[in-house]
C-alpha cells in the first residue's frame, strides 16, 4: 500500500507544477503605424574656422559657412500614444515606408523598431516627444465642468 500511497502522491505533485514555469517569457514588441514623415532642422553645418577662437579671429580669419541641417522626423502611433522619433544615426539614416506597420521596443529614450513586411533589422531612434493619442479629445472631467459653468 506505500508504494501506490507515494506513486499517487508523486502524480498529484507532478500535475500540480505547471510544465513550463518560466515567468522570464520575452516580451512581444509592441505594434505601431508609421502615420507621417517630415524634414525638421536638427542643426547647422558649419565650414571653416569657427573652433579656433580669438587666435585666428585677431588675425581676421572668421570665414563660416553655415547650412541649415534637416533630419527625418517621424510621428508613430499605437493604440494610446503618439511619439515623434528621429534615427539615432544622423549620418546614414534609414528611411521608412510611411503607412506601414512596425514593432518596436523602448528602452530609455530610444525605440527600437523593425518595420513588419520589411527586413528583420531592428534600427535605432531617438523619441523627441510623446503624447497620449486621445488628448485632442475633451476629457470626461474637464466636459463635466464646462456643462456646470
Amino acid at each position: 500500500m506505500n508504494f501506490k500511497t507515494a506513486l499517487i502522491l508523486a502524480l498529484v505533485l507532478v500535475s500540480a507544477v505547471p510544465l513550463s514555469a518560466d515567468d522570464k517569457k520575452k516580451k512581444q514588441p509592441e505594434r505601431a503605424l508609421l502615420e507621417k514623415m517630415e524634414a525638421v532642422p536638427c542643426g547647422a553645418r558649419e565650414k571653416g574656422l569657427t573652433g579656433l577662437g580669438t587666435v585666428w579671429a585677431s588675425a581676421g580669419i572668421t570665414h563660416v559657412d553655415s547650412d541649415e541641417k534637416l533630419c527625418p522626423q517621424y510621428m508613430v502611433i499605437t493604440d494610446n500614444m503618439e511619439y515623434h522619433i528621429r534615427p539615432a544615426d544622423t549620418k546614414h539614416p534609414v528611411i521608412l515606408p510611411v503607412g506601414k506597420e512596425i514593432e518596436f521596443k523602448i528602452k530609455k529614450d530610444e525605440m527600437f523598431l523593425r518595420v513588419v513586411d520589411g527586413d528583420k533589422k531592428m534600427e535605432a531612434y531617438h523619441v523627441v516627444s510623446m503624447k497620449p493619442a486621445n488628448a485632442d479629445a475633451e476629457t470626461p472631467a474637464a466636459a463635466a465642468k464646462s456643462d456646470k459653468q
